[in-house]
């Protein structure tokens, strides 16, 4: 507008020339005028590039335009690409995102909580997951980012970057660590039926921790070497079908076996108890039950890239993605702690597959299944943290020297750990108490909040947002101390074979 009205002034005042020239000829008047005034009107579009300021959501001064280096054009450019997956493929991609190891511990949780409790908590978290999603979707809109690291540092700077990356990157690292394990915890059962063995046959080939070193050596950290794992988006559609398949096989046995007792000498009222389902149960255990249904819900590190690449994106469509892909992992989430729940009641263990007899053939192939799903699942969570880990180096790609160094530091870590871990529920602790709470509750909201600072119109919107952060706070300072207690007070027992 400032522009306009300086353009108007010199044109008055080219216009106003005194008497003694109003002998030129009009046509020259004219074109001298607009001559002038295009001369003065491109100067002024320059210096307006060059001192045009875009403001952060911080209120700080970015960039100036016609000095913006290539590094920002390209990221900026990056950001604006229009996505290509279509409202079904979102969909998809979401709820394979959201489905995980996490499924295998909510019998765990609902036997340690009862059908009440348990209900009343699953609904809780599954309504601050779509809160917290929502809230990371509007910040998304506000700030003009679709990549959750460059998201923290347009907000927060640098150290709002490292706090994301750190987060997400201890999440995912989490994720393979209880991937690792599942397959460290049923892949012996597997073999020895293989090879009509008893479970309590002993070699050196069927020894866990042996196998675990074998399967991440010589299947998992060649295909973590590679530059680009593209192929392996094919499985995303086989991990959803083996836990289809795999709800599909609780429910079957749920009707077969009446009451799956372990204590073979207990009185008839006694396993009549033990074979009812119960309402309330509150013990050690229960802490559990929070952070397992935490970590199973945790999405959030996916839902930017997945917003990205929706085809014609907008928030209200990827609202409807974000609906329809809770909406069916509730249910999925559901019937699954239920059945299994029902079947087992107070015997149920961590691991819920670990939990049925491994001389059931159908169960042993649900096994070799879901542990094949979640091996060609372990180098997608590698490829992401290794992408996040070069974006906070500023590297554009790893050579294969430094793919190799990292892929061999992060895997035996990862192993070493696996090895010594008695059970399940430990890291279900760990990380729901820690990586997932921020991911639902800190993260999202403490963005929202610092994004709407200056906007008066959005009181109410931050009263909720300042009392969902309070939600979280609240519930990591009551989870993580009790957890604590629990690993000082008891001794785990292993639930590998």
């Amino acid at each position: 507008m400032q522009s306009l009205l300086d353009i108007l002034d010199l044109v008055e005042r080219h216009s106003s020339k005194p008497e003694s020239q109003k002998a030129v000829s009009n046509t020259e008047n004219a074109r001298e005028t607009i001559a002038l005034v295009v001369q003065d009107t491109n100067r002024l579009t320059v210096d307006g590039l060059l001192t045009q300021e875009a403001m952060t959501p911080g209120n700080e001064p970015a960039m100036p335009l016609a000095v913006e280096n290539k590094e920002t054009q390209e990221e900026r450019d990056k950001e604006q690409i229009q996505g290509t997956s279509s409202l079904s493929m979102s969909v998809f991609n979401l709820s394979n995102s959201i489905v995980g190891s996490g499924i295998l511990g909510l019998s765990y949780a609902l036997a340690n909580t009862g059908i009440v409790l348990f209900l009343f908590l699953f609904i809780v978290i599954t309504g601050v997951t779509k809160y917290s999603i929502n809230l990371l979707l509007r910040c998304s809109e506000k700030t003009g980012c679709l990549n959750f690291e460059n998201m923290g540092e347009k907000v927060y700077g640098t150290k709002g970057k490292y706090v994301i990356f750190g987060t997400t990157f201890i999440q995912n690292m989490g994720a393979i660590l209880l991937y690792l394990f599942i397959i460290k915890n049923e892949l012996p059962g597997v073999i020895k039926v293989f090879m009509g063995k008893e479970d309590k046959f002993l070699a050196w080939y069927v020894d866990d921790r042996v196998l675990i070193i074998l399967v991440t050596a010589i299947i998992i950290f060649p295909l973590c070497l590679m530059k680009n794992l593209e192929f392996l988006g094919y499985t995303s559609g086989f991990s959803l079908f083996c836990m289809i398949f795999f709800l599909i096989v609780i429910i079957q046995k749920k009707f077969e076996l009446s009451c799956s007792v372990s204590y073979t000498k207990t009185l008839s009222n006694e396993t009549e108890e033990m074979c009812t389902a119960r309402y309330i149960v509150l013990n050690f255990e229960s802490v559990y039950a929070l952070p397992t249904i935490a970590f199973a819900y945790v999405c959030h590190q996916a839902i930017l890239p997945i917003y990205r690449d929706l085809k014609n994106r907008s928030l209200e469509k990827m609202k409807i993605v974000t609906n329809i892909s809770l909406l069916s992992m509730c249910v999925l989430y559901l019937m699954t702690a239920f059945f299994g729940y029902l079947t087992f009641y107070g015997e149920v263990q961590p691991s819920l597959l670990h939990t049925y007899s491994s001389e059931s053939i159908i169960i042993v192939i649900v096994r070799l299944s879901v542990m094949t799903s979640i091996t060609f699942t372990v180098p997608v969570l590698f490829l992401t943290s290794r992408e996040s880990l070069a974006e906070l180096l500023r590297k554009s790609h790893f050579n294969t020297g430094e793919r190799t160094v990292i892929a061999m530091i992060l895997l035996s870590i990862e192993v070493f750990i696996v090895i010594f871990i008695p059970t399940m529920k430990d890291v279900f602790g760990v990380l729901g108490t820690t990586t997932s709470t921020t991911l639902i509750f800190i993260i999202p909201t403490t963005l929202f909040l610092k994004v709407t600072s200056s906007d008066s119109e959005k009181k109410s919107e931050r009263l909720w947002a300042f009392s969902f952060l309070a939600l979280g706070l609240m519930f990591s300072a009551v989870s993580i101390p009790l957890v604590v207690y629990d690993w000082a007070t008891s001794s785990s027992t292993s639930e590998t074979n």
